[in-house]
C-alpha cells in the first residue's frame, strides 16, 4: 500500500512537471538589484539550482535600482530576464507608472514583491491588472519606509501594511519572527500567511578548503592564532563596534585571539578607528567584501554576531553557513532560534550583559570541542533550508491554474 501510494505520488508529480514544461508560470520578482544583497543572492541561488536540477522557470527580475548588478549577466545567460526601472523609486508616480506599463506588457502570472512594507507601492501599481497571484515577501523586521523623515515613517507604516495585507494573496516571512512582525498582532490566515525559509547551498561548505595555516599566513597572523570572525555589513544594525570591545576583552584573557571582519559598510572607517583606540589594530583584519566566504569560515574558530535585540534579525543566513563551516557561535538575542540547527555549539547573550561577559563567553566557547561539520551538513539535509525542499516551497508559492 505504501509503495503504491509513493509511486502514484511520483507519477502525479511527473505529470505536473510535464504540464509546467509546456508553459511555466511567468513570475516577475521586484528586487533592489542583482548585486550583493542577501535577498537577490538567494533568488539567484534558487534559480541556479532549478536550472541544475532540470526545473524550468520563467522568471523576470525587475530591479528598483537603475545601476547594473554583478549578477545581471549570469542571470541573463541562464535564461531569466533582468529589467531595471527607468525611474527611481523616490519619484513614486513616475516609478509606479513605469512598473505598471511593464506589468501590463509582460503578461505575468505572478507578482512577487520582496520589499516588505514598500511592496505596497508595487501592489498599487498592479491594481486592476490580470495578475493571478500577488505575493509580499518579508525579508526583515526593520519595517523600513523610504523617507528620512521619522514622523512620515511613523504615519506611513500602518497604511502601507494595510495595503499589503489587503491586496496580497500571500504574505510570506523568511522566519516566524518576520512574518509576525509584518502581521503586527493579527492572526495568521491559513494558506495565506506562511513561512518559506531560504535554501542554503551546502556544496561550498562540504568542499571548503580548511587552509588554516595558509589563511593565517596570508593575513600575517601566527599559526596558533585563534580567529573570531565577523561576517556581514559593517552597519549599525549588525553592531560591529561592539565586536571590537569583545575582542579587546578576549585578548586580555588570551592574547592569541585575533579578529577578522568580512564585509563593507558605513562603519568601515569607524571600525578601524575604534580598533586603534582599543590598542588592537594589529590584531584585526578588514577583508572587505569577499566571494570565498566558505573558505574563510572554514579557516576561523568562532563566529560572532551581536545584532541589536530590536528589531531582530530577519533570518541569519550567515548563522546557518557558519554552522556548516564547523564554527562555534556567539550571538545576541537579536538572533532568533530559526537559523540554529540541532547540532549548533553556541551561546546567546543579551547585549546588556556587556562586553566583559561576552568576552568570557567567547573564550569559554573556544575551549569547547570543534563542532562536527559532517553532523551539521546532515542536519541541514533534514531541515527546511535544504535546497530541493526550499525550491519546492518557492514553486508552491507560484503554483496557479494556467489556462
Amino acid at each position: 500500500m505504501g509503495l503504491w501510494f509513493w509511486n502514484g505520488t511520483l507519477e502525479c508529480l511527473r505529470i505536473m512537471s510535464m504540464r509546467e514544461r509546456v508553459r511555466p508560470v511567468k513570475v516577475i520578482h521586484i528586487v533592489e538589484n542583482l548585486d550583493r544583497g542577501a535577498v537577490e543572492n538567494w533568488l539567484v541561488r534558487m534559480f541556479r539550482h532549478a536550472r541544475t536540477t532540470g526545473v524550468d522557470l520563467d522568471w523576470t527580475f525587475y530591479c528598483v535600482e537603475q545601476k547594473a548588478g554583478l549578477l545581471d549577466q549570469e542571470v541573463r545567460v541562464s535564461g531569466a530576464s533582468v529589467i531595471h526601472s527607468p525611474a527611481p523609486l523616490h519619484r513614486k508616480l513616475t516609478f509606479s507608472l513605469s512598473l505598471r506599463r511593464q506589468l501590463a506588457k509582460g503578461g505575468y502570472d505572478v507578482l512577487h514583491c520582496h520589499h516588505d512594507l514598500v511592496s505596497s507601492i508595487y501592489l498599487m501599481a498592479a491594481a486592476g491588472l490580470p495578475i493571478k497571484r500577488r505575493i509580499v515577501h518579508v525579508h526583515n523586521a526593520d519595517e523600513w519606509v523610504p523617507t528620512p523623515n521619522l514622523g512620515k515613517q511613523f504615519l506611513y507604516r500602518e497604511p502601507m501594511r494595510r495595503v499589503c495585507l489587503a491586496l496580497a494573496d500571500r504574505i510570506v516571512g523568511i522566519s516566524s519572527h518576520t512574518l509576525d512582525t509584518m502581521l503586527a498582532g493579527r492572526a495568521r490566515r491559513e494558506n495565506r500567511d506562511i513561512i518559506v525559509y531560504y535554501g542554503v547551498d551546502a556544496k561550498p561548505f562540504s568542499a571548503a578548503f580548511a587552509g588554516r595555516a595558509a589563511f593565517r599566513g596570508e593575513l600575517g597572523f601566527s599559526e596558533s592564532a585563534r580567529i573570531v570572525l565577523f561576517l556581514g555589513r559593517l552597519v549599525p544594525e549588525k553592531n560591529p563596534l561592539f565586536v571590537l570591545d569583545v575582542l579587546a576583552g578576549m585578548r586580555r584573557i588570551d592574547p592569541t585571539i585575533v579578529g577578522v571582519f568580512t564585509g563593507t559598510g558605513s562603519l568601515e572607517s569607524a571600525v578601524a578607528e575604534r580598533a586603534s583606540g582599543l590598542g588592537i589594530k594589529n590584531a584585526i583584519r578588514l577583508l572587505g567584501w569577499r566571494r570565498d566566504v566558505a573558505n574563510i569560515m572554514a579557516s576561523c574558530d568562532l563566529f560572532i554576531l551581536p545584532r541589536p535585540e530590536q528589531p531582530k534579525e530577519g533570518f541569519g543566513l550567515a548563522v546557518v553557513e557558519a554552522q556548516l563551516a564547523g564554527l562555534r557561535l556567539l550571538l545576541s538575542r537579536g538572533i532568533a532560534e530559526d537559523p540554529l540547527l540541532p547540532t549548533a555549539v553556541y551561546r546567546r547573550l543579551p547585549l546588556s550583559a556587556g562586553a566583559k561577559a561576552w568576552a568570557k563567553a567567547g573564550v569559554e566557547l573556544l575551549y569547547e570541542p570543534v563542532p562536527s561539520q559532517e553532523t551539521a551538513l546532515a542536519a541541514l539535509m533534514k531541515s527546511p533550508f535544504e535546497m530541493d525542499f526550499a525550491l519546492h516551497q518557492l514553486r508552491e508559492l507560484h503554483r496557479i491554474k494556467l489556462k
